[in-house]
């Protein structure tokens, strides 16, 4: 398949709580952080940028009004105007003639946090899913998830599992995904809830697929379909598993703890580059004013 004409834009959530599930009091400050930063960025790489129609999909989120507002806001405080929300509750609105056509006319799609299952079970193998696929691979087209929405946007998808026991064998469950990007595996929320576990019992467990660890207010666009450029202010950890010699994850019995042998692991930062096929880092050396 050749490379995709569009874009991906990943985020591992927003600062304090991320996922908009938690508090709608929360929600004004947790938006704060795209203000001036991923959001503006998302805008830019649009095609049309300003002008852009864009749709927030609030399908993952236990308070979709609340969520779909305060993004609509946002982008309004950009100087985006033509943003929308999409609220789609079931497989048989995914696959409704309506959704279907805002979705042929919108220039950016962005998937907010929530439950990443609710992402899948409803949309997998629909025909909105479908034109997302199409759209991403033809077009110059955006699509964006935050929290759930960046977990679901892989091939495969952690859904499941508690940071504390994370490399006890068993622990950790991984389902399909959205499929917009191919052999990597992305867990969300890095750094503030200690994932690292997580994300490396997922690549000890297939190591073709790249790890990726997001943190909170921090992201990757990726152009090319392999492409990928750290945004945001955090941090990105990358678990590469191809090279790992050996894991005993086959042989010990579930529940109890796994070992592994020689993964390599990757930190990024704002302005860093990874490039997917030749798996190579490019660290970005800003230079530093005197007296900084």
């Amino acid at each position: 398949m050749n490379s995709p004409k569009g874009k991906l834009v990943i985020i591992g959530g927003s600062v304090d709580r991320g996922s908009f599930t938690e508090s709608p009091a929360d929600l004004h400050r947790n938006l704060k952080f795209f203000e001036k930063g991923i959001l503006k960025r998302i805008t830019t790489e649009s095609v049309k940028q300003n002008d852009s129609r864009i749709e927030i999909i609030t399908t993952a989120s236990s308070i979709p009004e609340e969520v779909g507002a305060e993004y609509v806001k946002a982008f309004g405080q950009l100087a985006v105007p033509n943003v929308d929300v999409m609220n789609i509750k079931t497989r048989e609105e995914a696959n409704s003639d309506f959704f279907v056509q805002r979705l042929r006319h919108a220039d950016v799609v962005m998937f907010t946090g929530g439950d990443q299952l609710r992402l899948t079970s409803i949309f997998g193998g629909t025909a909105f899913h479908h034109l997302l696929l199409e759209k991403y691979q033809n077009e110059d087209f955006v699509i964006s998830g935050t929290s759930a929405g960046a977990a679901a946007s892989s091939n495969n998808m952690i859904y499941q599992g508690s940071s504390q026991e994370a490399l006890l064998k068993g622990e950790v469950k991984i389902t399909g995904g959205l499929g917009f990007i191919n052999n990597v595996i992305i867990d969300t929320h890095f750094v503030q809830r200690g994932r690292i576990g997580r994300l490396l019992y997922a690549c000890a467990s297939n190591p073709v697929n790249l790890g990726i660890g997001l943190g909170e207010d921090t992201g990757l666009l990726i152009t090319d379909g392999n492409n990928m450029e750290a945004i945001g202010s955090g941090l990105v950890m990358l678990v590469d598993g191809t090279h790992m010699r050996d894991t005993n994850i086959t042989d010990v019995k579930i529940g109890s703890p796994v070992s592994i042998e020689n993964l390599i692991v990757h930190v990024m930062a704002l302005g860093d580059h990874y490039d997917l096929r030749t798996k190579k880092l490019t660290i970005h050396h800003p230079k530093v004013a005197a007296g900084e």
